[in-house]
């Protein structure tokens, strides 16, 4: 049977989203695929991400990972937008929903970790959710 495929969608695709993908990668890739795209892309994934997913979770996305367009990914079940109100991009899907996540860009590490482990929580939640078949693909 083949996964569920999990977008996690922001305008630029060099931070939340990107974290995103590593999580899903890391804490659900038994349960869904994931992937992370944009509008518009940036030359490199946000560093201070870079670093602390390094730092936290041994997880090099520099390594693994790339800036992408929306019609860089395969087409997707689920649509997971990071908080970018309106203008985030639209990407067909079965199932949707905004996780109203603040962009830590140039913060300061205590506030981007709390938006790292706010990530983390709802990867897990979003892959027990659809373990136990409450998103309906």
């Amino acid at each position: 049977m083949n996964k569920i495929k999990v977008a996690f969608i922001c305008v630029h695709n060099s931070c939340r989203s990107q974290i995103a993908e590593a999580l899903g990668k890391h804490f659900a890739g038994e349960i869904f695929e994931s992937y992370s795209a944009g509008t518009e892309i940036k030359q490199q994934i946000n560093q201070d991400a870079v670093r602390l997913m390094k730092d936290i979770y041994s997880i090099d996305m520099e390594k693994t990972q790339r800036s992408k367009l929306l019609s860089d990914i395969p087409s997707v079940d689920v649509v997971i937008t990071m908080g970018c109100n309106a203008n985030c991009p639209y990407l067909p899907c079965k199932h949707r929903e905004d996780w109203g996540l603040e962009d830590p860009t140039g913060k300061c590490d205590d506030e981007f970790k709390e938006v790292i482990n706010e990530i983390e929580q709802k990867i897990k939640l979003l892959a027990e959710r659809i373990k136990s078949n409450k998103i309906i693909i």
